[in-house]
């Protein structure tokens, strides 16, 4: 006779392997932030959280695995707020401002988060750089629709509008990474808005520009 669990009892189950997973993904970021993910055993992870080894299969298929889940809970939240904070602001300072806030308040909130992508963006583990690479790839679609949309983009191509968007995220990535290396933000923040503004008055001009791509 086969046994199958019934509703609450097939709830609980699906919550304490959530619960598990969570568990094994917390134990990691923390072991991360004193060396990279190609370093990491899985043993570590789980004895970590207080299961055995066997149990981490149940969850990762490896610990690059592991890695990749990391990647879209560090990111995968801030594409929405990423192009909400964009289209709420428009172009000039309102948006400079908004922009590097954000950044500053993402490193605040989960700096260990920002600092496992910082390590892991350029790091040994192939599936995890292409994560990355993934994510920041469609922030900048994200940012590039967002600016197509725009009175300023009148004129602009679809490439032109991508590059633009691809050194806003670029920028925003290394703004982050800046800030997990200083106790004061001040100048790293002030810095990071002239950039910007730079970046912005070089898009006003930019169809001025006789040849371009040459």
């Amino acid at each position: 006779m086969s046994h199958t669990l019934d509703g609450p009892a097939r709830g609980a189950r699906q919550a304490q392997k959530q619960k598990t997973r969570q568990a094994l993904l917390d134990a990691a970021l923390r072991l991360l932030e004193e060396q990279s993910l190609s370093s990491l055993g899985l043993r570590e992870v789980t004895r970590a959280v207080g299961v055995a080894p066997t149990a981490f299969y149940r969850h990762f298929r490896d610990t690059a695995d592991l890695g990749v889940a990391l990647v879209e809970e560090a990111l995968g939240s801030l594409h929405t707020t990423l192009v909400a904070t964009l289209a709420a602001t428009g172009d000039g300072e309102e948006r400079i401002a908004a922009a590097v806030d954000l950044i500053v308040a993402y490193v605040r909130a989960y700096p260990a988060h920002a600092r496992f992508i910082a390590r892991e963006q350029h790091g040994g583990v192939k599936r995890v750089r292409e994560a990355i690479g993934a994510q920041l790839a469609l922030f900048a679609e994200e940012v590039a629709a967002q600016f197509a949309s725009e009175p300023e983009a009148a004129g602009w191509s679809e490439d032109d509008l991508l590059m633009l968007a691809r050194m806003y995220v670029d920028h925003m990535v290394m703004t982050a990474s800046a800030l997990l290396e200083t106790d004061d933000a001040g100048p790293v923040t002030d810095t990071a808005r002239r950039q910007l503004r730079l970046v912005s008055l070089g898009r006003l001009h930019w169809l001025d520009a006789p040849v371009r791509g040459n």
